[in-house]
């Protein structure tokens, strides 16, 4: 007996100890973690997302190529040197009155050295060049922001999707305290004989039912936290609580307007405005085709430094120097250039009918994101009045049980409807939340 009270005790403090360090681990995992609200996170995203880092990567690019086509327009300025031993003379032979006589010609050494310019003083392609980088710029700018949108979209998304599957868990959970709070008020009255056991069976199957549920909206809330925190670029394990609920834009909600016809307009469009930067790519394209077929005047010059001599002899000396305009006209090359234009006429016209029906689309799209903020926004004002109705209902229903006045299928029914509008409540809250956010991010609005 000593024995097992021994067993018994050490067990009893094992589980002691174990159960205070899982709290004290708990409290420091808290309290080390970080609360994060949705501004916050949308900041995280844009500094820890991969996504954003290559966006700035790919604008730096095409900067440096513009200044690498600035460089072409400054003088090129070119060094050189060389030295020659010669091995073996080369032996010449001429016919000297008669007789023949060879002799042997160049020096033991030969070096050179010098320095060549060259600068291009009209050249139609390269100034259209340099006006394409510059629109390569805007277009990895424009890009950039394209990201950007798309990535505040997600972040938004992911935020309310979290929020839903959180206060879902909450909704159900109360549910199943009130369950369990009913099954109890069954489980004493049946011990009372005041109910069948029918009725004490119903319950208990009932409660054992809504266990599934609430396992399976944890379960969501853990998913969805760690969606979350990958579209933030963090490590799913990182200690993040994010804060907020669906309900905080409850009157946000309520007493935000629908935008006006001036506040739909497309021109922030990330795809539209990109089309449009590609349709004036391909229209300056156009202009370095012809700029390649027309004249182009260069200026070039060098000083070059030589000398030659024999180990035995003192060399000789000679400088050497020049400067000169060079003139390019092409003939023939009209003939493929003509071609190549009219290939860019047709792309121009191809990207303007594929902007044309991307807007259609668009436009669809944004009186749909409409419709769903409009019908939330009605669905809402209407819930939130039944969900305070159903949690009056419930708690006469619960009262008028607890003295007999109803059956427990009549506090099942209240109950069930109890938590029916609170999640048809939480998921108009949120359908307006996802449409307003995919309308912002469609009309470009940061």
């Amino acid at each position: 007996m000593k024995k097992i009270r021994r067993i018994i005790a050490i067990s009893a403090f094992a589980l002691t100890f174990g159960c205070l360090s899982t709290t004290a681990v708990q409290a420091q995992t808290a309290k080390d973690s970080i609360h994060v609200d949705l501004n916050k996170a949308i900041e995280i995203a844009m500094s820890e997302t991969p996504t954003m880092r290559i966006a700035d990567r790919d604008v730096q690019v095409k900067q440096l190529y513009k200044k690498e086509q600035i460089v072409s327009l400054f003088p090129d300025v070119s060094l050189s040197a060389s030295y020659n031993r010669t091995l073996l003379k080369q032996e010449m032979a001429m016919d000297m009155g008669g007789q023949s006589v060879s002799f042997k010609v160049g020096k033991d050494n030969q070096y050179s050295a010098g320095a060549s310019l060259s600068l291009p003083i009209v050249a139609p392609a390269l100034w259209s060049s340099l006006k394409l980088a510059s629109m390569d710029i805007e277009m990895a700018m424009e890009a950039a922001r394209s990201s950007k949108l798309e990535l505040v979209n997600q972040v938004k998304q992911a935020f309310y999707t979290y929020l839903l599957a959180k206060q879902s868990y909450d909704v159900l959970q109360r549910s199943y305290t009130n369950v369990e709070a009913s099954n109890q008020l069954v489980n004493n009255q049946y011990n009372q004989g005041l109910v069948s056991e029918f009725e004490k069976l119903r319950s208990d199957v009932a409660l054992q039912n809504q266990r599934p549920g609430v396992a399976s909206a944890a379960k969501a809330v853990r998913l969805s936290e760690m969606r979350l925190k990958v579209v933030l670029g963090l490590d799913a394990n990182e200690p993040v609580i994010f804060d907020g609920s669906l309900s905080d834009y409850e009157q946000g909600v309520l007493s935000a307007k629908m935008p006006s016809d001036e506040e739909m307009n497309m021109a922030y469009n990330s795809s539209l405005r990109q089309l449009d930067l590609s349709i004036k790519e391909l229209e300056q394209s156009k202009k370095i085709m012809i700029g390649s077929s027309c004249p182009m005047l260069a200026l070039a010059g060098a000083f070059q430094y030589s000398g030659m001599g024999d180990d035995k002899n003192k060399f000789n000396n000679y400088p050497y120097s020049y400067i000169a305009l060079s003139l390019q006209v092409p003939i023939v090359s009209w003939v493929a250039t003509s071609y190549k234009l009219k290939q860019a006429d047709l792309n121009i016209e191809n990207l303007k009918d594929q902007k044309l029906n991307v807007e259609r689309n668009l436009r669809i799209g944004v009186q749909s994101y409409l419709n769903d903020m409009q019908q939330a926004i009605e669905n809402i004002a209407s819930d939130s009045e039944t969900m305070r109705q159903a949690e009056k209902t419930y708690e006469i229903a619960k009262k008028q049980y607890e003295v007999g006045m109803n059956t427990w299928l009549d506090l099942s029914n209240a109950e069930l409807m109890l938590t029916s509008t609170q999640l048809t409540y939480c998921q108009d809250i949120f359908n307006y939340l996802i449409a307003k956010a995919s309308l912002d991010a469609t009309l470009g609005n940061e």
